[in-house]
């Protein structure tokens, strides 16, 4: 069936001249500028029909890839039981961030973030024989996460569109070749979408498994942070990245010495007192772990990365601690705690706090500090864990060359989730020898919309947007610069490039300039752009590349030609 014409006279689309008040990226400016989104509330977001088809264009490439790696497509429910999602912990290890609600009977439901239980549940019930599997599932759906600041447009909100796919397998070989395939097929995913990506080393966080790893879009608008080694193919985001445990002889350091150091409760003012480096200095942090405080140890000049502190005790709450917490603990002196001689606190610490390592910490009373405070002599680590910071220059864990970093949005997350969940809720089935075998899992997400945000950040010029082709909402639009004429002629080539196939969309606005014309094709960001103007009685139009610049005038036949080779 050929193409219908998309008339701007007919559409609902209104394109803004100036930026939102509140838009924080180039993508947020955008999407709502040229009419693809509209806010409806705080990270809540309406997709026009210009919006919808690049949507819709996204999830049909990836419903393609992942039809040719065998996996069915299904559709679960978004309200959700509290049951298989207490069964897991994840009820209360998703905190504020999940929407719960109650219905008339007073039975606790939530809207799905994820669906790593239900899939399980729903596998359990139609699989009961090794011979009913390898399986791979998936679905395209709404998906709802109660953000305490929705922020960047359609990037960081409270709804949010999702592939989210689920491998069942008898073995530990079966789930490495579904992850296999995953991989693969999610590269050719954004390959086609036109996504410039990263795959690099992550951590599985609330979603449990092993072998984990992100596809990140390059983007200055991106929250994650991912290292990059220049001299070999290491790539990870930071709260993967690991620094490695090199203990020292304890022996051969001087005694431990007391100081008065008055006023200096912070790093910045303990070093410019004594007159040395941050990095000779030991910083505590203190925080609560489920309640009870725990001190964690990295040096001076360093930052704790919270988020990396987080995911490695979780599901565990961690909390920082406050003036009533030191109150009821007059033995912790805020701005001079040390490890050495701390009582019932557990002593965390990154690698580089490693045994000989000497430092001038807190000595655990106002107003002083001490120095030659041996790790592995005057203090103990109940627990070593990666929790600094990671800064440009640290050596790379595979070839120690000096890593760099970069900013990127989260495309795409795949795990290796094993039998975490299949443990939860013994999801078996019989094997070839007649006895129950434990399935194991995989799982695989795509933000599809987060997938339109990241294409309009790198791809977007001081135009406006500039969609690949795979994606577009239209192959070429049509502009009727003048009046009746320019206008007919306009919808003419448009119905011709229609009736081959070619997406269009014709700007037939009566009383609209063709300077506002000209801004508003630049805007929405079509590749192609052919304008009726000026020789359209001699049945010539001018061509434009819409990324290139490019422009050429030909005949109407030859044009269509073109558009249609």
């Amino acid at each position: 069936m050929p193409e219908a014409v998309q008339r701007m006279s007919r559409m609902l689309i209104k394109t803004l001249r100036d930026d939102p008040a509140d838009a924080e990226t180039l993508s947020h400016r955008l999407l709502v500028r040229a009419g693809y989104v509209r806010r409806t509330s705080a990270g809540v977001w309406s997709w026009l029909p210009l919006g919808k088809r690049v949507m819709d264009n996204v999830a049909r490439v990836v419903r393609e890839e992942m039809d040719a790696i065998g996996a069915q497509e299904v559709l679960l429910p978004a309200l959700l039981p509290r049951e298989p999602y207490e069964t897991t912990g994840r009820w209360e290890e998703y905190g504020d961030e999940l929407f719960r609600l109650k219905d008339r009977k007073g039975a606790d439901h939530l809207l799905g973030p994820t669906h790593e239980e239900i899939f399980t549940l729903l596998v359990k019930d139609q699989c009961t024989s090794y011979k009913d599997l390898p399986v791979m599932l998936y679905q395209i759906q709404t998906k709802y996460r109660d953000e305490a600041r929705p922020r960047a447009g359609v990037l960081r909100g409270r709804e949010f569109q999702m592939k989210d796919s689920y491998s069942f397998d008898t073995t530990d070989e079966g789930l490495a070749e579904s992850y296999r395939l995953h991989r693969a097929a999610y590269r050719r995913i954004f390959e086609r979408l036109g996504l410039e990506h990263r795959i690099v080393s992550a951590v599985s966080g609330a979603m449990g498994g092993s072998a984990s790893e992100e596809f990140l879009a390059p983007a200055a608008a991106g929250e994650d942070t991912f290292a990059h080694c220049p001299q070999c193919d290491y790539a990870a985001n930071t709260e993967a990245v690991t620094h490695p445990l090199r203990p020292a002889d304890t022996g051969g350091h001087p005694a431990p010495e007391e100081l008065d150091t008055p006023d200096t409760p912070t790093i910045e003012t303990l070093a410019a007192h004594l007159g040395v480096p941050a990095s000779a200095t030991l910083k505590n942090l203190l925080v609560k772990v489920d309640g009870e405080i725990t001190a964690v140890g990295v040096p001076g000049d360093r930052e704790v990365d919270l988020g990396k502190l987080a995911g490695h005790l979780a599901p565990a709450t961690v909390e920082l601690v406050t003036a009533e917490d030191f109150a009821g603990r007059p033995d912790l002196v805020r701005g001079y705690v040390g490890p050495q001689g701390l009582q019932g606190v557990r002593y965390l610490a990154d690698p580089r706090v490693a045994p000989g390592t000497s430092w001038i910490t807190g000595a655990n009373k106002p107003g002083t500090h001490a120095r030659n405070i041996v790790c592995g002599r005057d203090f103990e680590v109940d627990e070593y864990l990666d929790v600094a910071v990671v800064e440009s220059g640290d050596p790379c864990p595979s070839c120690g060359t000096g890593l760099e970093l970069g900013r990127a949005i989260e495309i795409g997350h795949i795990f290796q989730l094993g039998r975490k969940y299949a443990d939860a809720f013994q999801l078996d089935v019989l094997g070839p020898q007649g006895k129950p075998v434990r399935v194991t899992m995989g799982s695989y997400g795509i933000g599809v919309s987060r997938a339109v945000a990241a294409l309009a950040e790198q791809t977007a010029d001081e135009r406006g947007l500039c969609w690949p082709a795979e994606v577009a909402p239209a192959d070429v639009h049509v502009v009727a610069a003048g009046k009746a004429l320019q206008t007919e002629f306009a919808l003419e080539v448009a119905a011709k490039l229609a009736a081959a196939g070619v997406r269009v969309i014709v700007d037939d606005r009566a009383g609209v300039s063709p300077g506002v014309k000209f801004t508003d094709a630049e805007l929405i960001g079509v590749p192609r752009i052919l304008v009726a103007g000026r020789r359209s009685a001699e049945g010539v139009v001018e061509l434009k590349d819409r990324r290139t610049g490019a422009r050429e005038e030909l005949t109407a036949d030859e044009a269509i030609a073109r558009l249609t080779s």
